[in-house]
């Protein structure tokens, strides 16, 4: 019998169907967790600034029809979509779904538990990551040949053209809390523009390493 390298095996578990929902689970609960953190805190949420507007008018005219009509709504429509083009939008089906749509959900019924403190957020985030995962696997193999392309064998975010006009902003915003994260978020993103990469993360780098040093 053949030996397979760790190269192989790792491709090998990476493709099974158990994994693809433990990945499902993790990303699931570190949104719902990050929107934990919104919610107490007012910083975490992993969304666009016009998505978690949606959320933070719910929460302050109590009125969560908004975030939860569209946000969920883009949650079921990915998770119909996912196994059908073998592409699964992280965007749409787990940031804005997860992140805004079953929380303002949760907020309107009053549940309170999922918000109580942030390990009951990364449980119900983890909960609500299996049920769906196993709901893309299961339409996956149900739908009848030829019409999938045998898809949650790939994860990855769309992507949106306005992240590319993010790194100005952040420069500013981090000039105005600190003069040298300012500094840094400028080096950073001057660097990353360098090496051919998103400006973004350079600035967000840079203010945090310069910002946290010279606290």
């Amino acid at each position: 019998m053949e030996k397979r390298t760790f190269s192989e095996k790792f491709d090998a578990f990476m493709m099974k169907d158990n994994t693809f929902i433990l990945l499902v689970m993790g990303a699931a609960a570190s949104i719902f967790a990050g929107t934990y953190l919104f919610v107490k805190f007012g910083t975490g949420a992993f969304n666009e600034i016009s998505i978690v507007a949606m959320l933070t008018d719910g929460m302050s005219s109590g009125d969560y029809a908004a975030a939860a009509g569209f946000a969920a709504g883009f949650l079921i429509a990915r998770i119909l979509e996912g196994p059908l083009v073998g592409l699964m939008d992280i965007g749409g089906s787990l940031m804005t779904g997860v992140g805004i749509g079953i929380p303002a959900v949760f907020l309107s019924m009053g549940w309170k538990f999922p918000f109580s403190n942030f390990f009951a957020a990364l449980l119900v985030g983890a909960v609500i990551g299996i049920v769906i995962g196993v709901v893309l696997i299961i339409i996956r193999k149900v739908v009848p040949e030829g019409m999938t392309v045998g898809g949650t064998s790939i994860m990855m975010g769309a992507g949106n053209a306005v992240g590319r006009y993010l790194a100005p902003l952040i420069v500013v915003a981090a000039t105005q809390y600190n003069v040298f994260a300012g500094i840094g978020a400028i080096v950073g993103a001057a660097i990353f523009y360098k090496w051919g990469k998103e400006m973004t993360g350079g600035a967000i780098l840079g203010a945090m390493i310069l910002g946290a040093i010279f606290l």
